[in-house]
């Protein structure tokens, strides 16, 4: 039995829809993204809605950090970033503002995909 992520040809993407600061389940998706990561797949992280919130600058640490130090791409929704009224300036390094069609692009090549 393949343990899930060893094959390094994997490509996972992972979006995350929740709020760090409200739910511990997102905890739970920055662990898996960095695990995945260091069993050699290519991960990608794209905050949506809520998942947002942790990528200001000026935001309490809540193991995205870690998530960026690990290697894992992290995107942050345009849309959702407007609505929370968070500039792309005002990221914290390793985040990058990106369109839903990444979403959809990766689904189109085949990327495993896990929503949160």
């Amino acid at each position: 039995m393949q343990r899930i992520g060893k094959d390094p040809m994997s490509k996972y993407l992972i979006i995350e829809s929740r709020d760090p600061y409200e739910s511990r389940d997102a905890q739970y998706v920055y662990d898996l993204a960095s695990a995945l990561k260091r069993n050699g797949s290519e991960v990608t992280i794209f905050l949506v809605q809520n998942g947002v919130v942790p990528t200001r600058r000026n935001a309490e640490a809540c193991g995205l950090g870690y998530v960026i130090e690990a290697g894992v791409t992290v995107l942050a929704d345009n849309f959702s970033l407007r609505e929370r009224a968070i500039g792309k300036n005002e990221l914290i390094d390793g985040v990058r503002a990106a369109s839903l069609s990444y979403v959809v692009d990766a689904l189109e090549q085949g990327a495993k995909t896990i929503w949160h």
